[in-house]
């Protein structure tokens, strides 16, 4: 029943739904199911191993001194890929600053999602055509944007239901406790997908509550689901029952995801000062590409596809390198222009402060 821990409040232990085990087996569950055939299970494999090759792209590409910053995503392409693959052409995704994957799946430019980590742009994609917003840096705040979104559809009585993506961290967040009650109140069609990787920066998730964070729906009058995060078949499943709900009317879900964050929480952050090697391990072995892979080949799958699969991983790498390059250097005095839509006195003078700054090291910056 997936990865289920155990909680120091003593809250008993939380079914966690699976359909796909760390071997590749394939097992059944009394609620969700996943009813797509080798195909799509073969589309969802070859999405996660892009994705995989965009993360460890940007991760390098920071260690070059090419990007300011990375959060990477290693051991949560199941998580992002499968909730994506769940949404209706009219739904909307509210993400946090780790979905990078989500953002190439919703069509966003490479160039526009790399720019913002490089800071030659601002996130300029649009939101309307790509029905994804822009990446909150601010823990917690977006999901309030996303049942606001969510009213709106429903007043204006419009198609979509909103996806909002947020971490165990931000689950502690006011804003995220406020758009839980409000999205519950109104009956909003949103659903909140909780990525669970287990760590807010150092902190573990048994330090943030003393019951599984997906027990806290039931406070605010909403179901709950856990999931095994690791297992895309399930998230697409349970993402996909709620999306479904929403859009009936019948209001939000919260979602809990049990992932793992393989790697940093950001590039600037040393994992192993929190957690061990071990832990790590037990983690490697419920990768969420390595079970599809089992499962592809014994369904029969051609050696060939997952060759080809690693040939476009390659080749979408090098072009994620191109796009890089290809960026103009940042100029941070630019940003002054975009805070409010007429310039005030008071940033005028800071960004003159700032370009005579600069100017002492050759205006680079």
């Amino acid at each position: 029943m997936g990865d289920a821990r155990a909680h120091p409040g003593g809250a008993p232990v939380q079914r966690c739904v699976q359909l796909l085990t760390p071997d590749g087996d394939r097992i059944d569950d009394p609620e969700f199911a996943y009813d797509g055939d080798q195909e799509a299970i073969a589309q969802l494999f070859r999405q996660m191993v892009l994705i995989r090759r965009i993360d460890t792209e940007g991760f390098a590409l920071q260690r070059h001194g090419e990007l300011g910053l990375w959060p990477p995503l290693l051991g949560q392409e199941a998580a992002q890929v499968g909730s994506t693959a769940a949404l209706g052409p009219d739904d909307v995704v509210y993400p946090t600053y780790r979905e990078a994957g989500v953002a190439w799946l919703m069509g966003v430019d490479l160039a526009d999602l790399i720019g913002q980590w490089r800071c030659s742009t601002l996130g300029s994609w649009d939101m309307r055509r790509h029905r994804f917003g822009p990446l909150s840096i601010v823990i917690g705040a977006h999901p309030l944007h996303a049942t606001g979104y969510a009213l709106g559809l429903k007043l204006r009585e419009e198609e979509g239901v909103v996806l909002t993506h947020f971490g165990d961290g931000a689950s502690s967040q006011g804003d995220v406790m406020e758009a839980l009650e409000f999205g519950a109140l109104d009956q909003v069609p949103v659903v909140f997908f909780c990525q669970n990787n287990q760590y807010a920066i150092s902190l573990p998730a048994t330090r943030q509550s003393a019951v599984p964070i997906v027990q806290r729906a039931s406070g605010f009058g909403m179901p709950g689901v856990q999931v095994d995060g690791n297992d895309v078949l399930a998230v697409q499943a349970v993402t996909a029952a709620a999306i479904d709900r929403a859009r009936a009317g019948g209001g939000p879900t919260l979602i809990e995801a049990l992932t793992y964050r393989m790697g940093p929480h950001t590039t600037s952050d040393d994992p192993t000062r929190y957690r061990d090697d071990a832990e790590v391990e037990s983690w490697r072995a419920r990768d969420p590409i390595d079970r599809v892979r089992k499962l592809l080949q014994r369904l029969g799958t051609p050696s060939t596809f997952f060759a080809d699969v690693d040939a476009e991983a390659e080749t979408l790498g090098a072009h994620v390198r191109e796009v890089c390059s290809a960026l103009p250097e940042p100029d941070l005095a630019a940003w002054f222009d975009h805070v409010y839509a007429e310039q005030t006195d008071e940033l005028r003078a800071q960004r003159g402060e700032y370009v005579a700054w600069r100017s002492q090291y050759g205006g680079v910056a």
